[in-house]
């Protein structure tokens, strides 16, 4: 039917696509997905071969997207409006308190583009106190570094009843998320999922689109980052900085209430013998989980947004920042299956609600809850796996950690002023939201920042920087990593009983005779966030071929709040020459009208 179409129709297409492109501001982010999926799938990336994305010019599976993406000429539009309310009801159905929303939702709205569109965030801050900030986590920012949405490194935040808006490429495709990093501030619901559409190493009939799963607090995530940050008032009697439990784990906003009769179980509809595409996206503050689906199994089809060699599992470890798209087989029997978020043993998440868990509905089934409870998966023991093959290959020279390419963490307390701080290499990160780090790049005083700022220079041009990440506690940590993937050489092996507490003489450093020949350099596991074991050490690598300044830190919110950050200036000499830092005036302008004189607080944690 495409083939005869193709004759009738290629006019009219032609003439379509000039309309669209002439007219792609003023058309609606829903309306030209729609449009453009239309022509696309008329010659390439269908369900029997989604490794096909356009024929001519060819992208493909294959293509190299840090090298190369289709120009697509269309713009995608989105506003998003910031507001802020003490009591709102979640999808519980429970009361939050300082719950942030954009456009009155969460999650927010998904940001939705093709591989090589470009995509304009117009950022409208109507909260009643807090700046703000907008980062889009995954994305790698190719020469747009100011676009990243980082408070006091990229950008200044936005003060309230201000805008700004935040245009770049869809340079990679896949599944990720967006989210505040102003202080802990995405923990009060200021979030949403990001789709770029692109080849699949895989095929699929049905894209299910994002399944946010997400840790939910009642309190407010200031509230709560403040009292974690107080060693004497510890969730855990004994532990200092030791976190609360979730109330609860939503799955895209929804859930039951564990406490109550409120709230309902989110639900997917599976049609019965087709594959769907599932783009798991865990943005929990505190929360890493297992994922599993009673009587089926997942086929892993990439990790944060790198395309990797297919293979299944039955279950799933997702640890806080990271996605997976996976595809799921409905070739059971028509029924609702159980989709459940289980904890491990290892110090890594706990909530209120022990058994967090959504529907999946074959199409035609009751409307009924799940009979089968299925049976627990393995404990991750928090650790990620280093065995995904990504389809376009990276391969690292000879793995060397000099003495200033080694950061270590380690939880400290100051009993002085009362704070938990996990600095790195002895310095908690601490920026200044009036003065962003690119803003010393734009006035040539980089030299002058404060060692507070945690900034590294990495080598300047195509060169590889390599790190070794060593903890010194029981805690397992996220790490993502700004404007890159990064290769994982290697990781120390999950502890054999995690149960917290453990002895410090579980520490297992990084030995360079033993652990260094086992490094894997050629085409390891790579992605943008992954997990740094407890008691132990993770080794990763990059290329600098992107200026800018680029975050590295713990994404579990506190931990960041608390100075788990470093910055890697990268190209300094070249940021100025390849983005407008001029445009920084406007926004930085407001706000130092509004900071620190008539914000209503002061700076008390990192910034990020």
């Amino acid at each position: 039917m495409v083939t005869t179409l193709d004759n009738m129709l290629s006019c009219c297409l032609l003439v379509w696509g000039l309309l669209l492109s002439t007219a792609a501001a003023l058309v609606t982010p829903q309306a030209q997905p729609e449009a453009n999926g239309l022509v696309r799938r008329q010659t390439c990336n269908t369900a029997s071969n989604r490794q096909c994305w356009t024929s001519s010019p060819a992208f493909n599976i294959n293509t190299d997207y840090e090298t190369s993406r289709p120009s697509t000429g269309v713009t995608r539009t989105y506003t998003f409006t910031l507001t802020q309310t003490a009591t709102w009801i979640g999808g519980d159905g429970r009361i939050k308190n300082n719950a942030m929303l954009i456009n009155g939702q969460f999650p927010g709205p998904t940001i939705s583009a093709n591989w090589g569109d470009r995509i304009n965030v117009t950022i409208i801050n109507n909260l009643s106190t807090n700046g703000t900030s907008i980062h889009y986590h995954g994305l790698r920012q190719k020469n747009t570094n100011n676009m990243d949405g980082v408070s006091g490194v990229t950008e200044c935040p936005i003060p309230p009843g201000q805008s700004k808006t935040h245009s770049f490429f869809a340079d990679q495709y896949g599944t990720s998320w967006y989210h505040s990093h102003f202080s802990g501030q995405y923990g009060n619901g200021l979030l949403g999922p990001i789709v770029i559409n692109g080849p699949a190493s895989a095929n699929y009939d049905i894209d299910l689109g994002p399944l946010v799963v997400s840790d939910w607090y009642l309190g407010s995530a200031f509230t709560l980052g403040a009292r974690v940050s107080n060693p004497f008032t510890p969730f855990i009697p004994g532990f200092p900085g030791s976190p609360p439990n979730s109330d609860n784990v939503l799955f895209n906003g929804k859930n039951i209430n564990p406490a109550g009769s409120s709230g309902s179980y989110q639900k997917l509809t599976l049609t019965s013998g087709k594959k769907h595409l599932l783009r798991i996206i865990n943005s929990s503050v505190q929360n890493s989980f297992t994922l599993s689906m009673v009587g089926h199994s997942f086929q892993i089809i990439a990790t944060d947004m790198v395309p990797i060699t297919p293979v299944t599992v039955s279950s799933l470890f997702v640890g806080i920042g990271q996605r997976y798209d996976v595809i799921i087989t409905a070739n059971q029997a028509v029924s609702n299956y159980w989709f459940n978020a289980t904890f491990s043993t290892a110090p890594c998440g706990i909530s209120n609600n022990p058994r967090p868990a959504m529907i999946f509905q074959y199409s035609g089934a009751p409307n009924a809850n799940p009979t089968a409870p299925g049976s627990a998966p393995p404990d991750s023991k928090c650790q990620d796996l280093l065995t995904y093959a990504p389809i376009v290959t990276r391969t690292a020279p000879t793995a060397s950690f000099p003495a200033g390419n080694t950061l270590n963490t380690k939880m400290t307390v100051d009993n002085g002023i009362a704070k938990v701080f996990w600095p790195v290499n002895n310095s908690p990160m601490k920026v200044n939201w009036n003065n962003p780090t690119l803003e010393y790049v734009a006035s040539g005083t980089v030299s002058s920042m404060p060692a507070s700022a945690n900034v590294l220079q990495v080598p300047t041009g195509n060169a590889w920087s390599f790190w070794l990440i060593q903890n010194n506690s029981s805690i397992p940590h996220p790490i993502h990593l700004h404007g890159h993937d990064i290769l994982l050489l290697g990781a120390s092996p999950a502890l054999a009983n995690p149960v917290p507490p453990l002895p410090t003489n579980t520490l297992r450093p990084y030995n360079p005779s033993v652990d260094g020949p086992n490094l894997k350099l050629n085409n390891p596991t790579r992605r943008d966030t992954t997990v740094l074991p407890a008691w132990g050490w993770l080794a990763v690598a990059y290329k600098t071929n992107n200026p800018g300044a680029w975050l590295f830190h713990c994404h579990i919110a506190w931990h960041a709040s608390q100075g788990l950050s470093v910055q890697f200036l990268e190209q300094q000499s070249a940021i100025s020459s390849t983005m407008n830092l001029g445009a920084l005036n406007p926004n930085c302008n407001n706000w130092d009208l509004y900071f620190p004189s008539l914000a209503p607080f002061p700076q008390d944690d990192s910034g990020i």
